[in-house]
């Protein structure tokens, strides 16, 4: 599938050799040749590629991203650490707080 790498690497090849080598690159409209994945090939490329983070979260759990003042946030880390909670669950626990101060609960 993939061509042999050449004999040295090319910053130690002479003119001839490097010309030799590079030879491949000088075609032009090399793009017509490309063609669609095989289903062999199409696995090694899926395989290779990066995979994404899976979020860990219950059913009902949404991800959201939310800016808080870093002093704020150093504090609530402290808070959550002394409690022995996540920032997470102490994030939840304000809003359920709140909302249920104003009667949304």
């Amino acid at each position: 599938m993939s061509k042999k790498r050449p004999a040295k690497p090319y910053w130690e090849m002479n003119t001839q050799e490097l010309a030799a080598a590079t030879a491949e690159f000088d075609e032009e409209f090399v793009a017509d040749t490309f063609h669609p994945l095989t289903p062999e090939q199409r696995q090694i490329w899926e395989s290779s590629r990066p995979k994404r983070a899976k979020t860990k979260g219950r059913n009902g759990q949404e991800m959201v991203s939310v800016s808080i003042e870093k002093k704020l946030l150093a504090r609530s880390d402290a808070l959550a650490k002394k409690m022995g909670i996540s920032r997470a669950r102490l994030i939840a626990r304000g809003l359920k707080a709140v909302l249920a101060a104003e009667g949304q609960i």
